[in-house]
């Protein structure tokens, strides 16, 4: 029996996988414990660029400068992971929620030519595994910048658009 199924997609069980290990993992870190395999993780709050349905995606974050959190695209199937595409098509809609904290507005930039090989010269210097996992996956990884947007919490964004959820 053959299908036509798509090649770059998921199958059920593995996007249920991936769904009920996220909330686990999501939970932890909002009870304060917001560490994984010896990395730190935060939820990364974003909105599907698709679907326009709230997106909650615990991911590892490495310290950047000037207070500032690390994020690499790792991941995906075929390209860039989900929660990048949704992240860079929507921006203006990030948070993110550190362990046992409350959602806090961030403004993401995705890093290029020398602070990127900065970044990632720290990044694969804490994790060694990640220069491992773009070797394999043939491509470079992004690496965005998340900077804390002190004019406006989550409360006031709210306010901002209201009936929509951030």
């Amino acid at each position: 029996m053959t299908t036509d199924r798509n090649k770059s997609s998921h199958g059920g069980f593995s996007r249920w996988m991936q769904h009920t290990m996220n909330a686990r993992m999501n939970r932890k870190i909002r009870k304060g414990n917001g560490t994984f395999m010896g990395m730190d993780v935060l939820i990364l709050h974003t909105v599907g660029r698709r679907s326009g349905q709230p997106r909650d995606t615990p991911i590892s974050w490495f310290p950047g400068a000037d207070d500032s959190w690390l994020l690499v695209a790792s991941g995906g199937k075929d390209g860039h992971p989900d929660w990048f595409r949704n992240l860079i098509n929507r921006p203006d809609q990030a948070n993110i929620q550190l362990p046992g904290s409350e959602a806090i507005v961030v403004t993401p930039r995705v890093l290029e030519g020398a602070e990127r090989a900065a970044a990632w010269d720290r990044i694969v210097a804490a994790q060694p595994r990640y220069g491992k996992y773009q070797t394999k996956a043939g491509r470079e990884f992004a690496v965005v910048r998340l900077v804390a947007d002190a004019r406006m919490s989550v409360a006031q964004r709210k306010d901002e658009r209201p009936g929509e959820e951030i």
